[in-house]
């Protein structure tokens, strides 16, 4: 395969900045592509900790930063360098302080500015390297306004005409939704698609529109997002490219989420040592103050408590398995989000105390003992792209019970690697989590066989990268 330059774009990417598996995606990714030979350089914004490592000479700054054309002029931007870590990847911090010194990634009313403009520096950081990518992957609808700068003003630039561009959508359901007035900051004009509303830019559907080719991170969901029930208003769009549209499973970063070397476990193990995880359990008890005891089924969530992962059917079976419906068990959840949903596990932890913890609170280091110590591991998701919970999971030995949706059905195989359920239902949730309990109870045997596939499963970003790597062959064929 011919080495080949690929720029991605992306608003976070892991360790640097992260909210959600967007930042895991495009901090593993470019490594296992540096891997197969191609020459790939990140670009995202420098956030505060990125200006205060510059400021502590953590980080190299670029002389003279760049000019970036937006708005119908010029605005300066700082460039810091970095790497990706245990790789040789470049990764660049678009410094402007007035866009990205603030507390949160997203949430802010100017986005779709800040986002525009990291899309033009990015391409004229391209230009001050002296380095002509031949692919841009841009990441969600936050890079997605590169994507329309290139297809359409872009064209009358010699730099950049006929630069491929290959689009990833990780969560359909944010769209990056504007006026249109954002269209002349970003010096571009796109006539509007069905999908917008008047005077309206969504981003994401433009990126659908003007991509090369579009990825989605699982073969699943890359078939879900089609129809009117995932496609979160976008699936006639969807429907119309769906020649172009292609499904690659997300990998896991296998030198970070190792259970053998986790130094954040009790007890490291492998696979062909399974009886050492026993030393996480009891130190997660410990931990979180409940009844020490090997034989008691510990289920577990670490999640982003948003109603996208289920919640809505989850307090029902939550109270059902620590009130003893299916035998002795205890419960860990770890995560923080909509105040409904924190008070609804601080409501039931309170209430079955002694057997249930709710950390709702950002805990990272307690998160590998969960996974390393409990018995199961939920996502009744009401959809879910790829998941990185369920493969973190099974690599650690815990063995995940999920809704078949999105990725979760491409990696969780039922009775093989875990247990699924279909419909999106509390009564349906209750079924699966049953049968999982009473396969713990009744026939270890069989439940250490499940835990053993799950650790054997290779979920490792190398095949992963192959796929782009091909996705992106067939872009520049076009």
């Amino acid at each position: 395969m011919t080495p080949l330059r690929i720029l991605m774009i992306s608003a976070e990417v892991t360790p640097f900045a992260k909210t959600g598996g967007l930042g895991d995606v495009v901090g593993a990714l470019p490594k296992a592509l540096e891997a197969l030979g191609h020459d790939v350089r990140v670009v995202m914004p420098a956030y505060p900790a990125q200006e205060r490592a510059a400021e502590e000479g953590g980080l190299h700054a670029l002389p003279g930063g760049i000019l970036v054309p937006i708005g119908g002029g010029s605005l300066p931007a700082g460039i810091l360098e970095s790497r990706l870590p245990g790789s040789g990847v470049p990764v660049y911090f678009i410094g402007e302080r007035s866009l990205y010194d603030r507390p949160g990634i997203y949430g802010y009313g100017d986005d779709p500015y800040r986002f525009s403009f990291l899309a033009r520096a990015a391409l004229e950081l391209c230009v001050r390297l002296e380095w002509r990518p031949d692919v841009v992957h841009a990441h969600d609808w936050h890079g997605a306004p590169a994507v329309l700068w290139l297809a359409t003003a872009g064209q009358a630039d010699p730099r950049f005409r006929d630069m491929k561009t290959v689009f990833t959508i990780h969560n359909l359901a944010h769209q990056g939704r504007s006026s249109r007035g954002v269209l002349s900051y970003l010096g571009a004009s796109a006539p509007p698609i069905r999908e917008e509303g008047w005077d309206e830019l969504n981003f994401m559907g433009q990126g659908i529109y003007h991509a090369t080719l579009i990825s989605t991170v699982s073969p699943t969901y890359a078939r879900e997002i089609l129809t009117p029930e995932g496609g979160s208003g976008l699936d006639g769009l969807l429907r119309f490219r769906h020649f172009d549209v292609h499904g690659i499973l997300n990998g896991l970063d296998t030198a970070v989420f190792d259970p053998s070397t986790d130094p954040k476990l009790a007890r490291t193990f492998d696979a062909s040592r399974v009886e050492l995880r026993a030393a996480n359990k009891r130190a997660l008890q410990e931990r979180l103050d409940l009844e020490i005891d090997p034989h008691v089924p510990l289920a577990a969530m670490v999640t982003r408590l948003d109603g996208q992962k289920g919640l809505e059917i989850t307090g029902h079976a939550i109270h059902l398995l620590m009130s003893g419906a299916a035998g002795p068990a205890q419960f860990v959840v770890l995560g923080t989000g909509a105040s409904a949903y924190e008070d609804m596990f601080r409501h039931l932890a309170g209430y079955h105390r002694g057997k249930m913890a709710a950390v709702l609170t950002f805990a990272p280091d307690l998160a590998p003992l969960i996974y390393g110590g409990s018995d199961l591991f939920l996502m009744p998701s009401l959809f879910e792209p790829c998941g990185l919970g369920q493969l973190i999971a099974m690599r650690y030995g815990s063995v995940p019970v999920v809704r078949a949706t999105g990725g979760l059905a491409d990696t969780v195989r039922d009775g093989q690697t875990g247990f699924t359920f279909v419909q999106h239902t509390a009564e349906d949730f209750w079924m699966a989590l049953q049968r999982a309990l009473f396969v713990y109870n009744a026939d270890p045997e069989t439940f250490r066989f499940i835990q053993r596939n799950g650790l054997a499963a290779d979920f490792s970003w190398a095949d992963s990268a192959r796929g782009y790597a091909q996705l992106y062959e067939w872009a520049l064929a076009r």
